[in-house]
């Protein structure tokens, strides 16, 4: 029994409130993350704009780094992965390469998003004492590789794209053109403008041989 005048102790750590909404924190922190980078970012601008204190954003997160990971996967969960999938669907693959490409300038400038690539941009030149940062977003970056090279293997085996296509390395330069258009909107590229770059995408389909 409780004693009176005492107040029981609820035996729960303080953590994040009630109305925590994590994707909007998640939406929040990502802005943060786009506009200072992974490092410049403090905690305590991260709590301001999730307006959450810093208890609750251990409590919920865990810590900086593990925010920002998963406000990454977040980011590319929410704005990248249906388009990534129809890269899949569509059958032929200029038409899939050129999709994707004007897709991709539409996520870039979207006014919902962190205006270019969180992948790209939030984690450049992160040092080596934030190495689990380093380490998952290589991951990511070779990811998109890896699917770019899945997708023009299955072309040169349905006969739509030359036998002798060196699909790793054209995966390469897929790549780097959009990280490239990346860049290219955070420097204030219009949606125009963008559109026009991805539409070289499928012209390097023929350009990398063995």
């Amino acid at each position: 029994m409780q004693t009176p005048g005492v107040n029981k102790p609820s035996g729960k750590p303080k953590g994040r409130p009630r109305s925590f909404d994590r994707d909007k924190a998640l939406l929040s922190a990502l802005d943060i993350f786009w506009r200072k980078g992974f490092e410049p970012a403090s905690v305590a601008e991260l709590c301001e704009a999730m307006e959450i204190n810093p208890p609750s954003l251990y409590s919920a997160f865990g810590n900086k780094s593990k925010l920002f990971l998963e406000a990454v996967n977040y980011y590319e969960k929410v704005y990248w992965k249906a388009t990534w999938e129809r890269l899949e669907e569509v059958e032929n693959i200029h038409q899939a390469i050129d999709n994707f490409f004007s897709e991709s300038a539409d996520i870039l400038l979207s006014p919902s998003a962190p205006c270019g690539c969180m992948v790209v941009l939030a984690a450049i030149n992160v040092s080596q004492e934030s190495a689990d940062v380093v380490q998952a977003v290589s991951l990511l970056r070779q990811e998109g590789k890896d699917l770019f090279d899945k997708r023009l293997t299955r072309a040169v085996r349905e006969k739509q794209l030359p036998p002798d296509t060196n699909t790793a390395a054209l995966a390469t330069v897929l790549n780097t053109l959009l990280e490239g258009m990346s860049i290219e909107a955070k420097d204030g590229a219009t949606l125009q403008s963008l559109k026009t770059t991805g539409q070289y995408a499928s012209g390097l389909l023929l350009a990398n041989k063995t």
